[in-house]
């Protein structure tokens, strides 16, 4: 049994189509093909809207649903991470339904899959009976030289268990960010990653910045208040930017999330140095999350000009006041003031996304054999959304 679908506008991952395309669907959402209405017969569903390939969140923290509303908007990055440290605690039972309901929520909001950071197994259960794809990035933290080791082992072991119990899922290590790994665990990722995805948070404070280049800023207080000796730790002189990327030496690709202090030196080193080798970086932004901690935007201008890979993700509920890759979309339109177009930011949340997440083979476009999910997105004005836009899974 076939379904046959039609809206007001498609857009298949690639562009926003002309002329009256028509998608044909079996009833699990697969793609038979893509025609012209006068081809593709009778019985043709008509929507009023946008009809889009499902939503890659390729950031998120799924474990951190219980912290909604938990911590108050625009302290800064340093103060965010302290006070996630102190209140990420909470009874199982209402960890486990706060991530039901985000995953939910998600699900509803035409998100088809989530690049989801992992600093334990709390996320497992949810995950065991999910219909959305995951890839799951274990996160290692070690600011000091000497636990790089054991982060390792414990690191590895978690991702054992990952594996054990949801063997459909793809689950890689990752560092957390340049300003909590020291080089030596670096490189401990580095030997464990070969070929694989990973994922960093990169430049979200310009005090990231900062303590590369000189070893100065709000990441001093955050130490000490940790009882963390950084006395053994030697800026580079460069951004953080530039002195994690030379760790990775073993063709991985890489989701670098956030980016909101890169600059244009940064993106001159990453394609002065990285091409034409296979290493790939692909950067995430995550707005709505950047407002909240920082109440900074990143550099959307910078990485279009320089045709890098831009994907989008929502980060977590603790950061966040939904999960909804739309209302990312809503945030780059209002922001850039017409530069971005729809079709454009369509394609960063659903095929880049896809690709980044290397679940392209089936996601991201409307193309002949993949299940990419079907969502629409309403109240469509001048070919672009408005405030009243939603969006919701027709398949």
């Amino acid at each position: 049994m076939y379904r046959k679908l039609t809206a007001t506008h498609v857009f298949n991952g690639h562009r926003i189509l002309e002329g009256d395309p028509v998608l044909i669907t079996d009833n699990t959402g697969r793609i038979i093909e893509l025609v012209d209405a006068g081809t593709a017969g009778d019985d043709i569903e008509c929507l009023t809207g946008l009809l889009t390939p499902g939503f890659i969140n390729a950031h998120c923290h799924l474990e951190l649903s219980h912290m909604k509303n938990a911590i108050q908007p625009q302290t800064g990055l340093v103060e965010f991470v302290q006070q996630v440290i102190q209140k990420r605690e909470s009874p199982e039972e209402r960890k486990q339904e706060c991530m039901r309901l985000a995953e939910e929520e998600m699900y509803r909001n035409g998100i088809v899959a989530v690049g989801d950071i992992c600093n334990t197994a709390d996320s497992l259960i949810v995950k065991q009976n999910s219909s959305l794809h995951w890839h799951n990035f274990i996160e290692i933290t070690g600011f000091i030289g000497s636990v790089a080791d054991k982060r390792i082992e414990q690191a590895t072991q978690l991702q054992s268990r990952f594996r054990e119990v949801l063997p459909g899922q793809p689950v890689t290590l990752s560092p957390h960010a340049p300003y909590s790994v020291s080089s030596r665990l670096f490189q401990g990722i580095n030997d464990r990653t070969a070929g694989q995805l990973v994922t960093i948070h990169n430049q979200e404070s310009i005090a990231e910045n900062a303590l590369y280049l000189d070893k100065t800023g709000d990441f001093l207080s955050l130490y000490n208040n940790l009882g963390i000796d950084i006395s053994s730790f030697q800026p580079t002189g460069r951004s953080s930017f530039q002195s994690w990327v030379p760790h990775f030496t073993q063709e991985q690709s890489i989701i670098s999330v956030h980016n909101t202090f890169t600059s244009p030196e940064d993106i001159f080193h990453c394609k002065s140095n990285l091409q034409p080798s296979p290493f790939n970086i692909n950067f995430c932004l995550c707005p709505n999350a950047n407002l909240y901690i920082e109440n900074t935007l990143p550099p959307l201008d910078l990485l279009r000009e320089n045709d890098v890979s831009i994907i989008l993700g929502t980060d977590s509920f603790a950061s966040n006041h939904q999960l909804d890759i739309l209302e990312e979309i809503r945030i780059i339109l209002n922001q850039t003031g017409g530069s971005v177009k729809l079709e454009e930011a369509l394609q960063w949340a659903t095929l880049n996304g896809a690709k980044a997440l290397r679940f392209d083979d089936r996601l991201g476009s409307f193309e002949k054999g993949k299940t990419p999910g079907i969502v629409l997105i309403d109240s469509i004005e001048n070919g672009t959304i408005t405030d009243r836009s939603r969006a919701r899974r027709v398949l």
